[in-house]
């Protein structure tokens, strides 16, 4: 059973991490600093404003780890970063979790009569056009941008960050975390 508890905490899987920062000059720094200081990969970073009357943002991480890496990470925002309230999503609960993109496609009239195809299929968004190009947005899972991709074989793609949020009544907010 100790074996088995080891491997488990062995294993790297991906977080999804929501932070309520002050916003202040310097936090993202150092939200960006403590994980390039350690050699921990950020996979995904979005941050915002979300409360002006506060003075709040709420920054998204994803990246991955094994368990004690992930702790880690957690207990190093808090101490190194104004936070307001921190959870880990991927281990509270379910998640609602979207990412969006840009694609272009370039080519002749075939190519993007494709393009147009595959975007019908994957639910994406034509939101600007030439003679020559298509340019598309679609959003979804990770996993639905990166398939998306993979259909249109697109020249230039440009992704936001992954957003994320519990499901239900959980909030991060300023006071505390609801339950």
């Amino acid at each position: 059973m100790l074996y088995e508890q080891r491997i488990a905490e062995d294993t790297t899987r991906r977080h999804t991490i929501a932070v309520l920062v002050d916003n202040e000059p310097g936090v993202l720094a150092r939200v960006i600093g403590l994980f390039s200081g350690r050699g921990y990969n950020i996979d995904s970073l979005t941050v915002a404003e979300v409360d002006r009357a506060e003075h709040l943002s709420r920054i998204t991480i994803v990246t991955s780890g094994t368990e004690q890496i992930i702790e880690q990470i957690k207990a190093l925002l808090a101490k190194q970063v104004p936070v307001r309230q921190l959870a880990d999503l991927t281990t509270e609960g379910q998640v609602v979790e979207r990412e969006m993109a840009l694609a272009k496609v370039v080519g002749d009239r075939a190519r993007l009569i494709d393009a147009l195809r595959v975007a019908d299929f994957m639910g994406a968004r034509l939101i600007d056009r030439t003679l020559e190009t298509l340019t598309f947005e679609v959003t979804g899972s990770s996993e639905d941008i990166d398939s998306f991709l993979r259909l249109l074989e697109p020249e230039e793609v440009s992704r936001a960050g992954v957003v994320a949020m519990a499901r239900g009544t959980r909030m991060l907010t300023a006071s505390e975390l609801r339950p």
